[in-house]
């Protein structure tokens, strides 16, 4: 069996008896391969998973990560493989920095993106400080995402299997944590990950991907909020652009920039031409008025983005990269689109992004992700939209 498993090499400098590497193991089997694969390959090993949230906020939401059989399941393959496992209780910082944001985002009529802050904020900052703090040389997560040494210092590419490319939620990480950081999983496609660890019989080798955010109970964000800000949200008019008033919702939280189901109305007849058939979309959020504003899917094409709290993976702008006067790259504006031709201009802190082709549903509180435009795997950085407008201007 062993000379059909991969040979991980992390690109430490002392021999691998006398390295210890931390696996963050959510319980899933990524995470569990990646532990396993390390153990075989003769580094020293330690598992640790976090408890983040409180388990009753998640009954029943299947295909998550971080819940209690999660955590069964990390400790049974660490048993098997045979490393030491901890279990860190971070549920009272992950709900301050993770999770109460998320419930102010959506009240403020913003959707975020947990995930990215989840690394951030927990396990590339607390849990790589508690890593360090066990002797490790590395912490290693099961990241679909590649670290390359290039000529100016390590880079983050996006991942060999782009169908499961997670480069996007890591643009938060800074050049000092990509030191520390490995994703050995980057270099492999799933169907591989999914294989060795059936070759190494591991109890979750058919476990599904995780689809949900952890802390949602079955996607069901706007009863999160609920539990954490009764009260706080009202109900309010359901409006079209030209200012009719065609509804009423029972709070902002149950919408999202580009939703098209669940709205409650169907098409419209109306002096703007269209029919009674042509379905209508959220276009914009106010939660001050508590209105929800919706129109024609032409109305949320954009190609002016507004990009701030920037992140950069290039050592800054005194690299090699000029933002000067313009810089031509590919971005990703959410975690599912396919990425597409732009240019960035410098503007302050922030930066302003024209896209060569029209885009639909950007939301603010969204990240904007840059890649290289030659090959488009090389992350250059990235940032959180502030806001978004149809312009020509540059």
């Amino acid at each position: 069996m062993n000379d059909l498993l991969p040979d991980l090499d992390l690109n430490l400098p002392n021999p691998r008896r006398d390295q210890r590497v931390v696996v963050a193991m959510s319980g899933g089997v990524d995470s569990s391969t990646t532990a396993c694969l390390l153990k075989h390959a003769g580094y020293d090993v330690v598992g640790i998973t976090l408890q983040l949230y409180d388990h009753g906020l998640k009954i029943g939401n299947a295909g998550a990560c971080c819940s209690g059989k999660d955590i069964y399941d990390a400790r049974l393959v660490a048993e098997v493989v045979g490393i030491p496992h901890y279990v860190l209780d971070y549920e009272s910082r992950f709900r301050e920095r993770v999770i109460e944001n998320f419930a102010d985002s959506y009240l403020r009529g913003i959707t975020p993106i947990p995930c990215v802050q989840c690394n951030q904020t927990i396990k590339f900052r607390d849990l790589l400080a508690t890593a360090r703090g066990l002797g490790a040389s590395a912490l290693v997560t099961g990241h679909y995402a590649r670290r390359v040494l290039g000529s100016h210092g390590v880079e983050l590419h996006r991942a060999i299997d782009l169908a499961k490319d997670q480069s996007y939620f890591l643009f938060t990480t800074t050049r000092e944590q990509l030191e520390f950081l490995r994703f050995p999983l980057g270099d492999f496609r799933k169907s591989q990950t999914r294989d060795y660890a059936h070759r190494l019989g591991l109890n979750v080798q058919d476990k599904p991907d995780s689809q949900d955010i952890c802390f949602v109970p079955n996607g069901k964000y706007s009863e999160v909020v609920k539990k954490l800000r009764p009260g706080a949200y009202e109900p309010g008019e359901i409006v079209h652009m030209d200012g009719t008033v065609i509804g009423r919702h029972e709070g902002i939280i149950h919408y999202t920039i580009g939703q098209r189901r669940g709205l409650g109305i169907g098409g419209r007849k109306a002096m703007d031409g269209l029919s009674h058939t042509d379905p209508l979309y959220v276009i914009s959020l106010s939660p001050e008025t508590h209105r929800v504003v919706v129109g024609p899917r032409s109305a949320l094409g954009t190609n002016h983005v507004m990009v701030g709290e920037l992140n950069w993976l290039i050592g800054g702008l005194d690299e090699n990269i000029n933002l000067s006067s313009s810089l031509r790259v590919f971005v990703k504006l959410r975690s599912s689109q396919e990425i597409t031709m732009g240019t960035l201009y410098l503007a302050g802190d922030s930066v302003k992004l024209i896209l060569d082709e029209m885009q639909f549903g950007i939301s603010a509180g969204q990240a904007a992700v840059f890649y290289d435009a030659d090959a488009g795997n090389r992350l250059l950085g990235g940032g959180w939209i502030m806001r978004t407008r149809k312009s020509v201007e540059q």
